[in-house]
């Protein structure tokens, strides 16, 4: 099945993952709106197809994503699919992190998410059928060292979806959560720099530290995460609620 008339959003859709889910569902179809701080990396992910729009947005600000739904509507019409993808990470001891730290990771990893399902839930509704997607991660399915701010804005966004299906599943919306283990992205990339900067590893066995609760002993490709969103926006998928879909390669 296209998407064909359905217009997705896809937040933090730039660059890594996100912009292969608007790549993906531009594929499919459907008309895709990509939202980010940084308008040149926008700018050169629209351009590789001709149904990818974008918009700067600051997922953090309530204002913000209202009124940049406002003026996306205007082009593509109401929105039926969000994928919310905007994210952020450190990794920091316990003991050496600050309130700061801690609100500063929840306003994008779990305020980002609730902006950007919140004000487009009116035109789901209306339309008796929609889509809410949150790129969660491995992180919210289990504890890792010096990451904790983190895994506690991941488990709050699986928190979030879980109950939001439940909330909307008569009304022809359904809500799950993607949680990746590492992926082969940018983000990624700014990891293992860090990690050969504090330890004594090279790129490689950075790499392999990274990737060694995966089962699989590798990165996901950012085509897995796409193909996998992809399928959840298909009626083929109607069931498919309140889940939290792990693409890990076996991690447990």
């Amino acid at each position: 099945m296209a998407l064909n008339n359905k217009h997705a959003v896809v937040t933090g859709g730039g660059s890594g993952v996100g912009a292969a889910i608007a790549l993906k569902l531009a594929n499919d179809e459907a008309k895709v709106t990509i939202l980010g701080r940084r308008d040149k990396f926008l700018i050169e992910t629209a351009n590789k197809h001709k149904n990818i729009g974008w918009k700067a947005c600051d997922v953090t600000n309530a204002n913000d994503v209202e009124q940049c739904y406002t003026t996306i509507r205007k082009k593509y019409g109401k929105i039926n699919i969000v994928i919310a993808n905007a994210g952020a990470a450190f990794s920091k001891p316990f003991h050496k992190m600050s309130s700061k730290d801690v609100s500063s990771i929840m306003d994008v990893n779990l305020l980002g998410v609730f902006n950007s399902f919140k004000y487009a839930l009116e035109d789901m509704e209306s339309g008796g059928w929609g889509r809410m997607i949150a790129i969660s991660s491995t992180a919210g399915l289990k504890g890792y060292s010096y990451v904790s701010a983190y895994c506690a804005s991941k488990h709050a966004v699986i928190g979030l979806t879980k109950s939001l299906a439940i909330e909307l599943a008569k009304k022809g919306i359904t809500v799950n959560s993607i949680c990746p283990s590492y992926i082969d992205t940018p983000m990624t990339e700014r990891t293992i720099k860090n990690i050969t900067k504090l330890t004594n590893l090279n790129t490689e066995e950075a790499i392999q530290e990274l990737v060694a609760s995966n089962p699989q002993e590798r990165l996901i490709q950012p085509s897995e995460v796409a193909e996998t969103i992809s399928w959840l926006c298909k009626d083929s998928s109607n069931s498919i609620n309140g889940q939290s879909i792990s693409i890990s390669g076996g991690e447990t």
